[in-house]
């Protein structure tokens, strides 16, 4: 919107001049420099005298280019003012900063749509302190989350360019929370094909439409409609868990996550025995399951005596401080 503004003003700046430097050429006759200097003056209200003696016709027209220079100028200082003071400055220059951030991320999130779905995926990864990025192309969606300090992208996360500025081949994984499961479906073909290793879930309203998205690359699809129906059946048959997982998910003295860690290549924690780690001893984490990644298997309540190895991940409980500080103690060394 002010791009068009600033270039309206200018072309109608540069016509003042035009026509007044051809004006004061046919009428009195000057060279293009006198024509020229005498309009810009005339605009720009120096108070500089006459150039040349004018005729009357010349006068009737320096007035005429008077006011429609003057009306030109007074225009575009309105739009510049308007521009400051109604915080749009503030805002192109914050979107510039969220952008260099953007730019410097790596492992991230990004969530396409910031609909009532979405907006409860974000808050969840803000939560347990994840480096999101929030493509939408609502511009009110928006100023929101930029309120909220959320990294956003204005634009289609159906298109190449809008995925590459959120950082798509540096992000971990991506979810997909648009209104349809036709845009879903594109977000998940055009994602994998720029970067296959990046981890897509894709929300699907229509039953049928979850094998069409898993054949396009997504890792998982969520059906909401289903997930509720499940939800008040288990309120209805088993409340106590149900009262359980309400109280670790929207607890607001502290956050309690079930999470995962990998044991990668280079983390002290290979080789030992889970006992020698000291992983039982971190107060507020629980160790649930050992996954054996080689065989897809899980291992609940594992043996205090088991080795860990790299095909090794551990699933964990407790609040986010504590799985924070188990998370540092089996990242790798560098």
């Amino acid at each position: 919107m002010l791009y068009r503004k600033v270039v309206s003003i200018l072309i109608a700046l540069t016509v003042v001049i035009l026509a007044g430097t051809i004006g004061y050429r046919s009428l009195e006759g000057w060279t293009i420099v006198d024509a020229l200097y005498m309009t810009i003056i005339t605009i720009a209200s120096v108070g500089y005298g006459e150039v040349h003696p004018l005729s009357d016709t010349a006068r009737m027209f320096t007035m005429v280019l008077i006011l429609a220079g003057s009306g030109v100028l007074i225009y575009g200082i309105s739009v510049v003012t308007a521009f400051i003071v109604e915080g749009e400055l503030t805002d192109v220059l914050r979107r510039r900063r969220m952008s260099r951030k953007i730019q410097g991320l790596s492992g991230h999130y990004i969530v396409c749509g910031a609909d009532r779905t979405s907006g409860y995926a974000i808050e969840e990864l803000m939560k347990i302190r994840k480096d999101l990025v929030v493509i939408e192309n609502d511009q009110e969606r928006i100023k929101d989350l930029m309120g909220r300090g959320v990294l956003c992208v204005e634009g289609r996360a159906t298109r190449d360019s809008v995925l590459l500025q959120a950082g798509i081949g540096r992000a971990k994984g991506l979810i997909s929370s648009l209104e349809t499961d036709a845009e879903n479906l594109f977000v998940v073909i055009t994602a994998k094909r720029i970067a296959p290793s990046v981890r897509v879930i894709a929300k699907a309203i229509e039953e049928e439409s979850e094998d069409k998205l898993r054949t396009a690359g997504a890792d998982s699809v969520v059906l909401p409609d289903f997930i509720g129906g499940m939800r008040m059946v288990s309120e209805m048959v088993r409340p106590s868990v149900v009262s359980f997982l309400d109280t670790m998910l929207r607890g607001k003295d502290k956050t309690i996550r079930v999470e995962d860690i990998d044991i990668s290549p280079g983390s002290p924690l290979l080789g030992k025995t889970l006992a020698e780690t000291g992983i039982a001893d971190i107060e507020g984490v629980t160790l649930v399951a050992l996954k054996d990644n080689a065989k897809d298997s899980y291992t609940f309540n594992p043996s205090k005596t088991t080795v860990l190895t790299g095909d090794h991940t551990l699933v964990v409980m407790g609040h986010v401080d504590a799985i924070l500080d188990m998370r540092g103690r089996a990242s790798p060394r560098s």
